[in-house]
């Protein structure tokens, strides 16, 4: 296989940050993903999939792969449930309308949300109460040192809020090349409770809706609120929304009557890391060609030529500023490469 060295990567990212790779080999099959492992043993690697979860501030000195396998079947059905195998490489939200051409439900809150299938395990990725780990029945993995294959099933993820084993004690040790999902054929239970889904299908006078009507709800906010990344570069919702003891929850309350918050399990409260970034007066700010998204907070955006290095120092400075304000610390949900 043909290395390409000194290859730009700003196609590749969507924050659309220039940055280099060392080489870079985009990888089409398993065998060939094994075959050129096994020739560069000796090379730093970097494994590459939709570019839509990460913050490069700097050249990548590694032999950066590009996962790009394709493909999507049923593996088996029965009579209320199927079962359907995508490959790594492709489109998320391709992936999902696939599901809803073919009326499986499970998946239909998490229309348009960027990035390639392989990737959505690592992330337990999630969005209007739904995660992956609420439909994922396993995933197929390569053993990068090993080469060997090993299949995760749910549990063995351990999955979390925005949190896999492949993000902690297994990080960089795994390539995911497969991810089957458990669908629903029928009886679907829809999830429309959370956040704006509901008023979006009373706008269109819809009562009892579909899967693709709920789909075409979650599309119609997510493009109200959030860039399309092909024209304005961003990774979706850059922070991850906090999690925070009832008591501390209360003490902040009294000072911050209107903080919206969502309740949780164990007395732990999720408070929407956007209210806080607005409330301090970040939203819609820019600093050079790095900024934050005028409609939505969470989002922080590359107006043109921002480096990753400024989009990650405007980062800091919000986490910072939070924290003075209201004693939260925020987290980045993006990878800071």
């Amino acid at each position: 296989m043909n290395l390409q060295p000194q290859f730009s990567l700003k196609k590749l990212n969507t924050f659309g940050i220039e940055a280099k790779a060392r080489n870079y080999a985009k990888i089409n099959d398993v065998k060939a993903l094994k075959q050129i492992i096994a020739q560069h043993r000796n090379e730093k690697l970097f494994i590459l999939g939709g570019g839509s979860n990460m913050l490069l501030t700097q050249d990548i000195d590694a032999l950066v792969l590009h996962i790009d396998l394709k493909g999507i079947e049923i593996t088996k059905e029965s009579e209320h449930h199927v079962w359907v195998k995508s490959q790594a490489g492709e489109n998320w939200h391709d992936f999902v309308i696939w599901t809803l051409n073919h009326n499986f439900g499970g998946l239909e809150n998490l229309s348009l949300i960027p990035g390639n299938v392989g990737t959505t395990p690592i992330q337990n990725i999630g969005a209007y109460g739904v995660e992956i780990k609420d439909s994922m029945d396993s995933c197929s993995t390569l053993h990068i040192e090993t080469l060997t294959t090993k299949t995760f099933s749910n549990e063995e993820c351990k999955f979390s809020y925005r949190e896999s084993i492949f993000k902690n004690e297994l990080k960089n040790q795994y390539i995911i090349t497969e991810v089957t999902f458990k669908l629903t054929k029928n009886n679907h239970q829809l999830n429309t409770s959370y956040g704006a889904i509901e008023s979006e299908l009373l706008k269109h006078n819809i009562k009892n809706p579909t899967l693709q009507d709920v789909s075409n709800a979650v599309i119609a906010i997510r493009e109200s609120k959030l860039p399309n990344p092909k024209i304005l570069g961003n990774s979706g919702s850059f922070f991850k929304n906090p999690i925070i003891s009832l008591d501390d929850f209360i003490e902040i309350q009294t000072q911050f009557p209107e903080m919206p918050y969502y309740k949780l399990e164990n007395n732990l409260i999720k408070v929407p890391a956007g209210w806080l970034i607005e409330k301090a007066g970040f939203k819609g700010k820019k600093f050079g060609d790095a900024g934050i998204h005028k409609d939505q907070a969470l989002v922080l955006v590359n107006y043109g030529n921002a480096t990753g290095a400024e989009i990650w120092a405007l980062a800091q400075e919000i986490q910072k500023t939070i924290f003075n304000r209201f004693n939260i610390n925020i987290e980045a949900e993006v990878n800071v490469i």
